[in-house]
C-alpha cells in the first residue's frame, strides 16, 4: 500500500499573525442606548476594519464612561426587564432598568452590547475586550484610548 503525504494548506500571513488592537473611549452620557451599542459591537467585532473576516477575533479595546447616564426613549426605564436565573426552582428573578440603573449601570450596557455579539466562542472573547464604568473615570488612561466623538453633534 503506498501512503500520500497529505500537506496542509499553509496558513495566510493574517491568519497567523497577531491583530494591531487599539483603544477607543466612548462617552455614553446622553446618547441613545441602542445606537450606541451597535456602535460598541461593530468595534468589538472588527467590522470597522477593511481586514475583517467573520472567523476571526481583529475587534478592539473599548472602554466605556458614564454608562449612568446613558438615556433610553419611550417608558423603557419602567417597562424594560431584565432577567437572571439563580438555577433553583424559583429562582428567576425580575428587574427593571431603572433598578439595575441604581444598582449595577455597566450592566445595562454591557447587556445591550453582548446581545449584539456572536453567540459562540468568538463572541465570548469578543466581549472581554469591553471594559464599562458607571463614572467619568476610568483606569485605561496609560493604553491612550482615542476618543470617539458623539455623532449626533457633529
Amino acid at each position: 500500500m503506498i501512503k500520500v503525504a497529505e500537506k496542509a494548506q499553509p496558513k495566510k500571513e493574517s491568519e497567523t499573525k497577531q491583530p494591531e488592537r487599539s483603544w477607543y473611549l466612548i462617552d455614553v452620557k446622553g446618547q441613545i442606548l441602542g445606537r450606541i451599542a451597535t456602535k460598541i459591537a461593530t468595534i468589538l467585532m472588527g467590522k470597522h476594519k477593511a481586514s475583517w473576516q467573520p472567523h476571526q477575533d481583529l475587534g478592539d479595546m473599548v472602554v466605556v464612561t458614564n454608562a449612568a447616564k446613558v438615556a433610553v426613549t419611550g417608558r423603557k426605564e419602567e417597562q424594560k426587564k431584565y432577567y437572571r436565573y439563580s438555577g433553583y426552582p424559583g429562582g428567576l428573578k425580575t428587574e427593571t432598568l431603572k433598578s439595575l440603573r441604581g444598582r449595577k449601570p455597566q450592566d445595562i450596557i454591557y447587556h445591550a452590547v453582548e446581545g449584539m455579539l456572536p453567540r459562540n466562542r468568538l463572541g465570548r472573547a469578543m466581549i472581554k475586550k469591553l471594559f464599562v464604568y458607571p463614572g467619568e473615570s476610568h483606569p485605561h488612561e496609560a493604553q491612550k484610548p482615542i476618543k470617539l466623538e458623539d455623532q449626533r453633534n457633529a
